[in-house]
């Protein structure tokens, strides 16, 4: 017997509703319920085949590139891609570090360092970094850094976004600038924000603070001068 063919899509007549089975390659048919002609590729889209599973949309996320400053889509879950203008290699990983290392880094990733953690002689350039254990070096968090009471800093650091988060004390004796802050534990520096600082009701804040805008929960204590507007 000849093999039956299974390369069929489902249609409907465009008269009466009536799906049925044609083949993919069909290119006019009468309706089997009220005997009506139609052209099926005009008239029924194609269905895909029974049991052809539909491809998961990819989570995706986006990054520039550091060089040239490129946005680029990327899945959420590559290590790694090349900047589709400048063919620059873009590292994604996420970094985390519990032992001494000394050597840069360069991510859009999260880098992390963890209570026993060291990180000394470097220069690192990341998107999120969180600071639990010690860092000697410079430091650029292009996208957020979160100090812990256990983070021990010698060296410089930039970011974008200063997070202290609740329960936990950080003390720097310069003047930190970023484009925002997020306190929910103790500072004691003074803060300079482009954009705005947000002190939440456990924050505790002993310093001189500037800032386009500034948000003071109920409960945060404030000890020293706060100046609002554009810097």
């Amino acid at each position: 017997m000849p093999a039956r063919n299974t390369d069929k899509v489902q249609v409907a007549c465009p008269h009466c509703g009536h799906r049925q089975a044609e083949s993919r390659a069909a290119i006019s048919t009468n309706c089997r319920k009220c005997g009506q002609y139609f052209r099926v590729q005009e008239e029924a889209p194609a269905v895909p085949r029974p049991g052809a599973a539909a491809k998961p949309a990819l989570d995706q996320r986006r990054i520039t590139c550091f060089d040239c400053g490129t946005e680029l889509e990327v899945a959420a879950s590559a290590e790694s891609t090349m900047c589709k203008r400048c063919s620059s290699y873009v590292d994604l990983k996420d970094y985390r570090i519990d032992s001494a290392v000394s050597k840069n880094f360069k991510t859009k990733g999260t880098f992390l360092i963890e209570p026993k953690g060291y990180v000394f002689n470097t220069e690192a350039v990341v998107e999120h970094a969180v600071i639990k254990g010690r860092f000697l070096g410079k430091l650029d968090a292009r996208g957020t850094l979160t100090l812990h009471s256990s983070a021990q800093i010698k060296g410089s650091f930039t970011t974008a976004q200063l997070i202290i988060p609740e329960g936990n004390h950080f003390h720097w004796p310069e003047t930190i600038r970023s484009r925002s802050a997020d306190i929910s534990g103790e500072l004691v520096a003074n803060l300079s924000a482009s954009g705005t600082i947000y002190l939440r009701s456990t924050a505790h804040l002993f310093g001189d603070a500037e800032a386009g805008n500034i948000v003071v929960e109920a409960g945060a204590v404030v000890v020293g001068r706060l100046k609002i507007g554009a810097l």
